[in-house]
């Protein structure tokens, strides 16, 4: 894959040592000057001090729960929250004047920083068969044309309705009630290619696809594992958390082939410590782990605790909890104690006495929880890795009771809460049943298409239309030059959007752009001025009411613009379903969910009080909804990702100045890297060793079984203290390395955090001028 000509230039390249702390006053400073460099001071006013707080808006930047009301800070946000919330709330516009200018290959060829730059999306916009412009469109008629397209279809299955976790609880709901009064289940969502491992494992061992962790529990935890994870980036109110949890007594294990600055020391902006005194140290042990080693790190964590109990019979396990509410712990210590301790040690790259004073941090323990994140989940064996993580919690009782637990940390604010509203291709039937029950049809019951077989079924023409609510699903996906060869095979694609993105530019025959309201505007209907909801990782559900005025007076909500769509394709009178009644007033939503979704009764009264709603956690009351209706322990094969010789285990990465997919800049200060993304960070005795330089300009070629060639170029050689044999380059622009086919066994998740890459020493790339931003 080529430079795109939008791209910063690498000349531009500065690097600096990495820091060793997050947050502080920078983390104020750039957040401030982010936000009025994009919105006026009062929206920037409105926007930040509401965000998270009773009553206003939720931040669309990360899925971390809130402290309870009474508890939280009148300044409830983060850097990357704020920047979020006001590049939403910017002043810029995209108006049709901006298209007549700009062709669709035009913008192809810009940056996504340049795309996202231009501002809020003000107006439908259509490009017809054969035209490279978007051109104006009224509502009435984009919304006849799609239903036409709809209806046109063989089969409904040509359709896939893809949602990311920008949505709303009643959006996601009401798309996944069309798509099945359509006829199918194709609901690929953001979490196929982000989260999906965590909810296989889970599943099966826990009988739940969520976590088990409170915010409470972290504050009282004695041990905490964050495993493949960034916090200081990408969830950055966890430190938070954390730094409550080291103050109360609890010790930190970081996991991770990366240095972060976020778990090597915390500045909490918002107290005395963290603005002028030293703040708070986070990891008290920081293991610098092999890619994709972590599950060979718990196996042989289980070794070691199960030959102490051995030495000590009775005072290592959690016997009567094993014998009460597990299964299969007999064949799991059998298997446990074959895995030889030269494969763990060869998959970790960790030393045995490194892992043995893991062991005593946990034996030291009463509490433990073990967080993670797509560190984990991005690898073809991340199933047994999460898999292994609950035999680890389960072997000393550390799930349904205070302070422990499993705590899959998710990304978007409502991924979480898409899936509760049943945005799954593979929902089970109690949930169709009610669905059955509510709006008196028959819900398709075949399973539908995921992410990655949705992208499969485009490019062989089994689909010809994509919707996509919110999101950028082409620069989120893998294999990106055949992620977009499949898009632009399709007859029809439309994006409901705030802003410009990449996705708009790789278009169908027919394309269509849906300007929809932000979190952060006022939402009236016909019956007043509606809020909507959404879930948080820690499983509770809340109100988000915007403050702003909108963009634009011609812009709708996804709850509209989903009901209009819908009432134009399946009629009005579709079965049971008020579409014009959910659009007027979102209550009547939520309504119909809280007799479709389990634990979400009288959710209208419920959701208003302070805190909202907490969804029931069935393992923190000994219940698990899986086959055998207990906790199992699994037996998981020892596996290890291997590099030729001459090669690295690459993973992609965002940076610090980065939501998703958007960099708002081309610098990761934390890391130390300013003025361009197109870096890949490599340990300096690799460098030595693969005869490169620093500073080198490299491309990176992925190597897989297919044979085909993928590759990203005009990248510069970073050294970095990553783990040997290791590397890391930010995404989406090595997106384009991961094949479409490398997926994590069971969940199908594309395996972004495992690539097997050389580093080719390229020529240059020209000089900045023609083509840049």
């Amino acid at each position: 894959m080529t430079k795109a000509p939008g791209d910063e230039p690498n000349e531009a390249l500065t690097v600096t040592p990495p820091k060793k702390w997050a947050a502080g006053v920078p983390a104020v400073v750039h957040a401030m000057e982010y936000s009025l460099r994009e919105t006026s001071p009062r929206n920037a006013g409105h926007t930040l001090l509401t965000m998270n707080q009773v009553g206003g808006v939720d931040c669309p930047g990360c899925a971390w729960a809130d402290p309870t009301p009474g508890h939280r800070h009148r300044n409830e946000y983060c850097e990357n929250g704020a920047k979020h919330i006001n590049d939403e709330a910017t002043t810029r516009r995209v108006t049709a004047d901006f298209f007549r200018t700009h062709s669709v290959a035009e913008l192809g060829r810009r940056s996504d920083a340049w795309l996202n730059q231009q501002g809020r999306l003000t107006e439908p916009m259509v490009k017809r068969p054969g035209s490279d412009h978007y051109q104006p469109i009224s509502w009435n008629d984009a919304l006849d044309l799609l239903a036409s397209e709809l209806t046109s279809l063989d089969s409904p299955d040509e359709a896939v309705f893809y949602t990311s976790g920008r949505a709303s609880n009643e959006a996601a709901f009401v798309l996944q009630l069309f798509a099945r009064a359509l006829g199918t289940n194709n609901l690929p969502d953001c979490s196929n290619l982000c989260h999906e491992s965590s909810g296989y494992a889970l599943h099966e061992t826990l009988g739940t696809g969520k976590g088990t962790v409170s915010l409470d529990d972290l504050h009282h935890a004695d041990l905490i594992f964050v495993v493949g994870q960034n916090p200081g980036s990408n969830h950055p109110r966890q430190l938070s958390a954390l730094e409550q949890a080291k103050l109360n007594g609890a010790r930190v294990i970081a996991v991770n082939p990366l240095p972060e600055a976020g778990l090597l020391r915390f500045k909490n902006p918002q107290k005395f410590r963290g603005v002028i005194g030293q703040g708070v140290q986070i990891a008290d042990r920081f293991l610098h782990i092999r890619n994709g080693g972590d599950l060979a790190l718990f196996q042989g964590i289980n070794r070691l605790l199960l030959e102490a109990e051995d030495a000590r019979p009775g005072e290592v396990l959690a016997r009567d909890f094993i014998e009460s509410d597990t299964q299969g712990f007999e064949e799991f210590a059998e298997h446990a104690r074959t895995i030889a301790w030269k494969d763990i040690l060869a998959a970790t790259g960790l030393t045995r006495e490194e892992i043995e004073q893991v062991r005593d941090e946990v034996l030291r323990s009463d509490r433990v929880i073990v967080c993670w994140a797509m560190g984990i989940t991005q690898h073809k064996h991340a199933v047994p890795t999460v898999r292994e993580i609950v035999n680890f919690l389960l072997l000393r009782g550390n799930v349904g009771r205070a302070g422990t637990g499993a705590c899959p940390v998710r990304g978007h604010s409502n991924v979480q809460g898409d899936r509760t509203m049943g945005i799954w291709e593979q929902m089970p039937d109690d949930f169709l049943d009610a669905l059955q029950q509510e709006f008196g049809f028959d819900p398709p019951r075949a399973h539908g298409l995921d992410s990655v077989n949705s992208i499969k079924a485009m490019r062989e023409g089994r689909v010809t239309f994509f919707l996509g609510l919110a999101g950028n699903f082409v620069r989120a996906a893998p294999d990106s030059e055949v992620t977009e060869e499949a898009m632009r095979s399709c007859r029809t694609t439309v994006h409901i959007s705030t802003k410009l993105n990449r996705s708009h530019t790789v278009c169908g025959e027919t394309a269509l752009i849906l300007p929809t309201l932000g979190r952060t505007e006022r939402d009236i209907q016909a019956d007043g001025e509606q809020f909507v909801t959404v879930e948080n990782s820690m499983s509770e559900v809340h109100t988000s009411r915007g403050r702003l005025q909108p963009a634009s007076p011609l812009l709708l909500s996804e709850v509209a613009i989903l009901c209009r769509l819908a009432r134009r394709t399946l009629g009005e009178g579709t079965a049971d379903i008020p579409w014009k009644r959910f659009e007027e007033d979102y209550g009547a939503i939520r309504e119909s969910i809280s007799r479709v979704v389990p634990g979400l009764h009288d959710f209208n009264r419920r959701v208003t009080r302070p805190g909202g709603i907490q969804l029931p956690n069935p393992v923190n009351e000994g219940v698990y909804h899986n086959d055998v209706g207990k906790a199992v322990f699994t037996r998981n094969a020892w596996e290890m990702l291997h590099a030729p010789e001459g090669h690295l285990l690459l993973q992609t990465l965002r940076s610090h100045d980065q939501w998703n997919t958007v960099p708002y800049t081309s610098n990761d200060r934390y890391r130390g890297i300013h003025g361009s993304r197109r870096v890949v960070l490599v340990n300096p005795q690799d460098i030595s060793g693969l005869g490169l330089a620093e500073g080198q300009c490299v491309d990176l070629v992925s190597v897989w079984e297919d044979d085909a060639e993928r590759r990203a170029e005009g990248f510069r050689v970073v050294p970095y203290p990553t783990t040997r044999g290791c590397a890391a380059a930010y995404y989406p622009e090595t997106n384009v390395l991961v094949p479409l086919g490398s997926v994590a066994d069971k969940s199908n998740q594309p395996t972004s955090k495992g690539i097997v890459v050389r580093l080719e020493p390229a020529a240059p790339p020209p000089e900045a001028g023609q083509g840049q931003d």
